[in-house]
């Protein structure tokens, strides 16, 4: 309703409707009958002038309804009253037998809550009486509970291995489909390897002509048709009529040492017809020996070229180089974090494959091209009396020389033919050095310090070779030797370099940046010499330590109120940094006493200046006392100008009088002047000890020229210096 009035109308309206079909009215809930029955008494005129006015002019039976609707409402606001007050009297009723007066007030709440205990104790009990269905009840419940609890178990159970089974279903789903396509794509290979291969497949009279085939005239025809599919082939292998995406592959296999076995069988056929002919004719060995050095040097720097840029390939090395001493922060840090084993293990395959490739290589030649020189390698010399006995020994390349007895020659050692075979060594393996070159120029550019390392493996091959037939290979081993001094010399002039930019830079305080840097770099340094490598390390460590020192004077001179602490927390700082190194590396040791030396002046300056700042009138007047003491008697001294007693007095006034506050001044003024607090400690100790041998040096001046004058004791001002 949209007001109480209109609620009233509604109400009226549905009490007419029951007093006239059920002859009575209902009992009302919830609406106050009393305040109904007055708004039905306000608003009957009302309502029966509205409805007169509205009936004017009607019909007579219109008329006789209206007066019955006018009659109803009236019975219903009586009937409304007089239910009010019935209500009201049976409160009424109800409360007089309840009336006991003012004074029975207790009796009355008593009575109230004996009859609340009562109606509590009524339902107790009545829940008492049902205890044994709540127990069973309560029974079901907890055995429904379980039940719940043991399902929500198996299903958690069932929807662990359902996920791993779902998992399992996509593993396998993956690895079927990646078998799937790994098999299209390898049928898809084979097809276009096959398609491929034809063209690399070449037909058998052409192989026939192409690698055994004679020069004689009527075969000329066919070596000709050859050579010409042979360069069609060849042509057809490249772009652009072969498909671009071919060009870059490449095909790596396991980097193995090259196999000269079926070369050295085949030349086994010549070896006895070459015996013969230095003996008929000397001088035709020599085109022929020049003609085996130029094919075969062609073969083997092939080989070693292929070797050395699969080798490089192959390993894997940071990509980013080894950074040390530079000027940013953690250069140093960076520098070392990296690992670059795999740079000198692959330099170190490298000497492992062809050192003895070639020492074999160069044993052969020499007795193949019949020269008289000691055999190189003596532990594989063939056995004469396994080939009189006709066994077969695969050692026995059946090349050593023989007399007319059929007995092996032995070799003069001091052979005039040592120096010809050398040269023609040179001629057989010149060339080949430039990819050991290679290898060594790749490891320095991705860690310099591997330059280490690659020195003393190259000091271990050295020392075991003889200066004999195989002198080309150590004159090879000497070339990388300098070679890798070379770089790495040129490594520490780039790390003096930086070290001397530091002295170009602004005014600089605090701990240099490469101190510590070369600690590191050191450490570095020391892990990776093999072999005989300590006087490459040597020099190094000499030439970079006496680099760092010349600079640290510089810097510090360039502002010499701040040197001697500059130069204090830097040599401090090398100190600290090496002291485990110095323990073991007798070249670090000598540089670690020179920093200790050069740090024990600069700490007796800093010193000497702060207790002259601070009493500057004691010991000024001590020095002119001494001074004195040279031209003329002691006990002349009292009466010269500003050396009397007066004068003493007064300067033991300002000098000694508030000690603790000039003491204390010393102290800040020294710990302001440091920015490491480490160093203070025993500095300040330094500091205390010296004035205290001054001051005592005071005190015995004092009491020899000018007696008993009152002063400081000595022991009081120990005790003065114990308190800070």
């Amino acid at each position: 309703m949209r007001n109480i009035d209109d609620r009233n109308r509604l109400l009226f309206c549905i009490l007419n409707i029951c007093k006239e079909i059920l002859s009575y009215l209902p009992k009302v809930v919830g609406i106050d009958i009393v305040e109904l029955a007055l708004w039905a008494k306000e608003n009957t005129l009302t309502l029966d002038n509205q409805e007169n006015n509205n009936q004017e002019g009607r019909e007579t039976s219109v008329a006789t309804q209206t007066e019955r609707k006018v009659t109803a409402k009236v019975t219903v606001e009586n009937d409304l009253v007089s239910q009010a007050k019935d209500e009201e009297e049976d409160m009424e009723a109800l409360l007089d037998t309840y009336v006991m007066g003012i004074g029975e007030a207790d009796a009355f709440s008593e009575r109230l809550k004996q009859e609340l205990v009562a109606l509590e104790a009524a339902n107790v009990y009545q829940l008492l009486e049902s205890e044994p269905l709540i127990e069973e009840v309560l029974q079901g419940i907890d055995a429904a509970s379980a039940t719940i609890d043991d399902m929500d178990e198996w299903l958690r159970i069932f929807n662990l291995k359902l996920r791993h089974m779902r998992e399992d279903i996509s593993s396998i789903e993956s690895r079927n489909n990646g078998l799937e396509m790994q098999s299209v794509n390898n049928k898809g290979l084979v097809e276009e390897l096959e398609k491929l291969l034809e063209r690399l497949r070449i037909p058998q009279e052409f192989a026939a002509s192409l690698t055994g085939g004679s020069f004689e005239e009527s075969r000329m025809l066919k070596n000709v048709e050859a050579c010409e599919w042979l360069t069609g082939a060849i042509r057809c292998l490249e772009v652009p009529n072969l498909d671009p995406s071919y060009v870059n592959m490449r095909a790596r296999g396991q980097l193995k040492r090259p196999d000269h076995a079926d070369l050295r069988y085949k030349c086994r056929t010549y070896a006895r017809l070459l015996q013969h002919l230095k003996s008929l004719d000397k001088s035709c060995l020599g085109p022929l020996r020049k003609a085996y050095c130029q094919s075969l040097n062609l073969l083997l720097r092939r080989e070693a070229r292929e070797f050395a840029n699969e080798l490089r390939a192959s390993t894997k090395a940071p990509k980013n180089p080894a950074v040390w001493l530079e000027g940013s922060n953690n250069a140093g840090q960076n520098g070392s974090s990296a690992d670059t084993s795999t740079v000198s293990d692959a330099y170190s395959r490298m000497l492992t494959i062809f050192i003895p490739l070639l020492v074999d290589e160069s044993s052969f030649f020499a007795h193949f091209m019949c020269f008289e020189v000691p055999a190189l390698v003596p532990a594989g010399a063939p056995n004469v009396n396994k080939r009189r006995s006709g066994v077969n020994d695969p050692d026995d390349d059946d090349l050593s020389l023989m007399d007319p007895d059929g007995n092996d020659i032995k070799p003069d050692n001091t052979s005039v033919e040592l120096g010809t075979l050398n040269n023609a060594l040179q001629e057989l393996l010149d060339g080949i050095q430039e990819d050991f070159y290679a290898v060594v120029d790749w490891a320095y550019k991705i860690d310099p310090l591997r330059c280490i390392s690659m020195h003393g493996i190259t000091e271990r091959y050295l020392s075991g070779q003889k200066d004999d037939a195989a002198g080309f290979v150590r004159k090879l081993l000497d070339d990388l030797e300098s070679r890798i001094s070379v770089q790495f010399s040129r490594f520490i002039d780039e790390a003096c370099h930086q070290i001397e930019r530091n002295e170009r830079n602004v005014r600089q305080t605090g701990i240099l940046a490469y101190i510590p840097r070369f600690a590191v770099l050191a450490s570095r340094m020391e892990q990776y010499i093999q072999g005989q490598s300590r006087d490459l390390i040597d020099k190094a460590y000499t030439k970079l330590v006496s680099t760092m020192f010349t600079t640290l004077e510089k810097i510090a001179q360039s502002d010499p109120k701040t040197a001697d602490i500059v130069l204090i927390e830097n040599y401090a700082a090398f100190q600290n940094s090496l002291y485990d190194l110095a323990n073991v590396v007798p070249t670090l040791a000598k540089f670690y006493h020179q920093a200790s030396e050069s740090y024990e002046q600069a700490c007796t300056r800093h010193i000497s200046s702060l207790i002259y700042l601070q009493f500057e009138r004691l010991f000024q007047f001590s020095r002119k006392v001494d001074e004195l003491t040279y031209t003329i008697a002691a006990e002349e001294i009292p009466f010269q100008l500003g050396l009397s007693k007066t004068d003493l007095r007064r300067v033991l006034k300002s000098s000694l009088s508030g000690i603790d506050k000039s003491i204390g001044a010393m102290y800040r003024r020294l710990q302001k002047t440091l920015t490491s607090d480490e160093l203070f400690p025993s500095l300040w100790d330094k500091c205390k000890k010296e004035f205290l041998d001054k001051y005592e040096s005071f005190v015995q001046m004092v009491t020899r020229i000018y007696g008993n004058e009152p002063i400081m004791p000595v022991a009081e001002m120990r005790d003065t210096l114990a308190s800070f």
